[in-house]
């Protein structure tokens, strides 16, 4: 069952759950068997507020392989490749958009 704030999730476009692996911390998705994935094109990707509500209920029923889990937006190219959705979802793919220092 999914908490009251969950349940006014709205849902403008593809989404997925996206959370961080509890042994290592890498950022990781769910995927459509209920599983962690870290690359993002195993996705299980939704577009319905219920949907996404239902996926994100699944994933934070059993933490002790991801923790944090929450909603995030994903864009779908016409080739069917899967991006991130926002600024925040680039930076954990893909790491700082600057180069640390040395």
């Amino acid at each position: 069952m999914a908490a009251p704030q969950q349940q006014k999730l709205k849902v403008n476009g593809p989404v997925t759950v996206t959370a961080n692996r509890l042994t290592d911390g890498a950022v990781v998705w769910r995927t459509a068997d209920g599983g962690w994935s870290a690359d993002l094109a195993d996705a299980a990707i939704v577009t319905t507020s219920d949907a996404a509500i239902a996926l994100l209920a699944a994933a934070q029923q059993r933490d002790i392989e991801a923790v944090g889990a929450y909603v995030a937006p994903v864009l779908l190219g016409e080739d069917g490749s899967v991006q991130p959705g926002n600024l925040r979802e680039r930076i954990r793919v893909a790491g700082p958009t600057f180069e640390l220092p040395h």
